[in-house]
């Protein structure tokens, strides 16, 4: 009962000064404060160190090739440009050529790494505080054995460059896996890989990657394993763990990165306004992608057709055959009867033709019937490695292997 007299009495009060519905004999204050705001905080990153390399196109200059290794350093492109020092450089600044460079996060440069025509000596630049310093040095560089995993969440690239693997191994990747898998439509996330490759370092600076080793890559629950094995003379190919051959007579896609546009079916075609078959596989790409030849062929035809407009044929045996619609232009010395290799670039994307935006039309026939490229069963390009051979390879493998289950027990664990 006290408990309560209390309590009704403190409602009591609390009603008491209360204030009621009028609030005339309230007095109001407008009060401006100035409040000091902490800075944002920025992430300084321009003491990191990032390595690229990037390989001198058709056409390019040396700013462009400076853009593509991150490089922005206005200082270091006028040393590069004009420096009697670097003028190996300029005189060999030739397409096919691959330069490497590593800088700091705001894009200074720190080395430079410029393999010259004689494949035994190399043009190097150093910054030593705010100068350049350039020697040409024996190429003699150490090679070290990197491996790392990483796990797919949005693209190929995007989880190498999260794990620090170069871009170079990436595109190397998808051409070893590029008759397994096909990178444009079967990713998924959560897909994840493994890769060991070789870094070359000179006067411990690293600059430039080597061949794949070994790689895993993880595709909708299914393992693919890829092991190179030397055949010496710096020959050699890619197997699986059983001594099969991985790299099939063709690739999956003749583009390296894009995406489906249209598939293998019947669709409403955007200019006529019917349903027709559609008996290709259409690659939505930019004009001037480069297009290659999925197979080892010569060229059955090249020029004009009609509503595929610049088109080539590849005629691969007698009964495989494979063409590409709405090129842009063709490369130099495509031309009937001419040799392609797999792989090499036979013309460019465009939108030439019956075609609403640049794409690549493709076509992959069987003895002249079309089939779908995604699905279809595709012939091995070699054959299975003798007694010997196979001995050989399990020899030179079992290391290889190892790196690959040491490196995947860290990372589930890591996950876990």
């Amino acid at each position: 009962m006290a408990l309560g007299t209390i309590l009704a009495a403190a409602f009591a009060t609390a009603l008491a000064v209360a204030p009621g519905s009028s609030s005339d004999n309230l007095k109001q204050q407008t009060i401006v404060e100035t409040l000091e705001i902490a800075p944002p905080f920025i992430l300084d990153n321009s003491e990191q160190v990032f390595f690229s390399e990037a390989t001198i196109q058709r056409g390019d200059t040396l700013q462009r090739l400076l853009g593509r290794l991150n490089i922005s350093d206005s200082d270091a492109a006028s040393f590069l440009r004009s420096s009697p020092l670097t003028s190996a450089i300029r005189r060999e600044f030739i397409a096919g050529r691959t330069a490497a460079a590593s800088a700091s996060g705001d894009g200074k440069l720190l080395s430079f790494y410029f393999p010259l025509g004689d494949k035994e000596t190399a043009l190097t630049i150093k910054r030593i505080g705010s100068e350049f310093r350039a020697e040409i040095v024996a190429e003699r560089p150490e090679i070290h054995i990197e491996t790392k995993t990483a796990r797919i969440e949005s693209s190929l690239f995007g989880a190498t460059d999260a794990a620090g693997i170069p871009d170079s191994i990436a595109i190397l990747m998808a051409e070893i896996f590029g008759s397994e898998i096909d990178f444009h439509s079967d990713l998924r996330k959560d897909d994840r890989f493994t890769v060991s490759y070789e870094m070359r370092y000179l006067q411990g600076q690293p600059i430039r990657t080597g061949k794949v080793v070994a790689a895993e890559f993880v595709n909708n629950g299914k393992t693919s394993r890829a092991i190179w094995f030397d055949h010496g003379n710096e020959q050699g190919e890619y197997l699986t763990p059983e001594g099969k051959p991985l790299r099939k007579a063709f690739l999956r896609s003749p583009l390296e990165f894009s995406r489906i546009s249209s598939g293998f079916s019947r669709r409403f075609h955007p200019i006529l306004k019917t349903w027709r078959a559609h008996q290709g596989v259409d690659y939505a790409a930019p004009t001037g992608t480069p297009i290659r030849a999925t197979a080892n062929a010569s060229v059955d035809f090249v020029g004009t057709q009609r509503g595929y407009g610049k088109t080539v044929v590849l005629k691969h045996d007698g009964k495989h055959t494979t063409l590409y619609a709405h090129l842009s232009r063709f490369s130099p010395g495509v031309r009937k009867g001419a040799r392609v290799n797999q792989g090499e670039t036979i013309g460019y994307v465009g939108q030439t033709g019956w075609a609403t935006g640049p794409h690549l039309h493709y076509e992959f026939r069987i003895n002249n019937t079309p089939v779908n490229p995604l699905s279809a069963k595709l012939p091995i390009e070699s054959a299975s490695l003798d007694a010997k051979q196979l001995a050989l390879f399990k020899q030179q493998s079992s290391a290889k292997l190892a790196a690959l289950e040491r490196m995947n027990e860290s990372s589930i664990a890591y996950l876990e």
